[in-house]
């Protein structure tokens, strides 16, 4: 078809080339940016499974102290909180003029009671002698009645001698029994006054260190409920530590426990006894963590930190990395820049990371993050770490 004009000849030219042809546009289109994601790559790594806790400090056997005589005042205070004792050490002394008093009206009785003694074995040797002599006398008499040369009288009368001689030998044996009872009454009344007059003195039953004092001078023993000292045996403190009930089984006697306690730092410990029973309310139970003996460690002081129940060598992706669906855990590998999503068994997770343990092998390269927008098929660019971020 000719062209009539120039102006339409310029228009045809204008137009065939702002538009450009159909392959241009295909080439364009194969050539289009593909999405920038950024991989890791499956290594092998510890992994551990951590259970955590959290307590205070207490005393591992804490003693307390009450008086064991009443009404007496405290007339000495010879230890306060945090003093380091002994056993048998004096912590107080109490007025003891009337316990004094007592032990000696004791001691007394006790003598009084020993003499007793002596006088029912003198008796009893003396009817004893008696006795001996009207049975002679009794046996002769029995021989001259027979032969008719004495009265039946004389007889009558030696039988009751006799019988009375037997009646006080009786008597004083059980004299004796009553003397020995008296005696064994005046020595217990003897030990009480001893031990009344012992107890005067406070002391420390078992080395440690004392973490409180509730007397004062002047005070009267046993006036007030609260104990006079208490003390933490051997100084040794160790953690009260809560732990959530599904761990419990996993634990084991002896396990090390790392602790971060508060004013303190770190410190390592072992669990000494298990928990007993769980709390319906909170669902956690309490068990008893040993710690090294350190002058820092005070009860009451917070402390928090973890168990080690499982540590293994294994294959390990970032956490991110692994994506939950209806089938189950999964990855997305890459593979010369396209995208496989691959189900997989996760495991343990630990410092950020996640075990593998089916489903991949140390080395592939898995999508970090964003996994979830990808399907199988999908081809990606894959950016080193941190590229493409803004910069500071």
């Amino acid at each position: 078809m000719p062209v009539k004009s120039p102006l339409l000849l310029t228009a045809f030219l204008l137009t065939a080339m702002l538009v450009p042809p159909v392959a241009t546009r295909a080439q364009e289109a194969a050539g289009q940016v593909l999405p920038a994601v950024q991989v890791s790559e499956a290594a092998s790594r510890e992994m551990q499974r951590r259970v955590p806790v959290s307590g205070s400090l207490v005393a591992r056997q804490e003693v307390v102290i009450h008086p064991k005589v009443n009404g007496y005042a405290v007339t000495e205070l010879l230890a306060d909180s945090g003093d380091r004792v002994e056993a048998g050490q004096v912590l107080a002394r109490l007025q003891d003029q009337t316990l004094r008093a007592q032990l000696a009206q004791a001691e007394a009785e006790h003598e009084r009671a020993a003499a007793g003694i002596k006088q029912a074995e003198s008796q009893i040797a003396s009817a004893a002698a008696a006795l001996t002599e009207a049975s002679a006398t009794l046996e002769r008499t029995r021989r001259l009645r027979a032969s008719g040369s004495t009265a039946q009288a004389a007889l009558d009368q030696a039988v009751a001698a006799q019988a009375t001689a037997q009646a006080n030998a009786d008597s004083a044996r059980d004299g004796l029994s009553v003397a020995r009872a008296a005696l064994a009454q005046a020595d217990a009344a003897r030990v009480i006054a001893r031990l009344n007059l012992d107890y005067a003195r406070i002391t420390s039953p078992v080395d440690g260190v004392v973490i409180e004092r509730n007397v004062n001078l002047g005070e009267l023993s046993g006036s007030a409920a609260l104990p006079m000292f208490r003390v933490i045996a051997d100084g040794e403190v160790e953690l009260a530590a809560e732990v959530i009930e599904s761990a419990i089984p996993e634990l084991r006697i002896g396990a090390p426990v790392t602790l971060e306690v508060s004013g303190v730092g770190r410190l390592e410990g072992r669990i000494r006894l298990l928990p007993a029973a769980v709390d319906p309310a909170t669902r956690l139970g309490t068990m008893r963590v040993a710690l090294d003996p350190d002058e820092r460690l005070r009860p009451g002081l917070f402390a928090s930190g973890w168990i080690v129940t499982q540590s293994v060598e294994a294959v390990a992706v970032p956490t991110s990395a692994v994506l939950t669906g209806e089938q189950g855990d999964y990855v997305q590998v890459v593979r010369d820049g396209q995208v496989e999503t691959r189900p997989v068994r996760a495991g343990l997770i630990w410092d950020g990371h996640r075990q593998i343990a089916e489903g991949l092998t140390e080395g592939e390269t898995v999508l970090t993050r964003a996994g979830a927008f990808f399907r199988t098929g999908d081809r990606v660019q894959v950016i080193a770490p941190g590229e493409g971020e803004a910069t500071p």
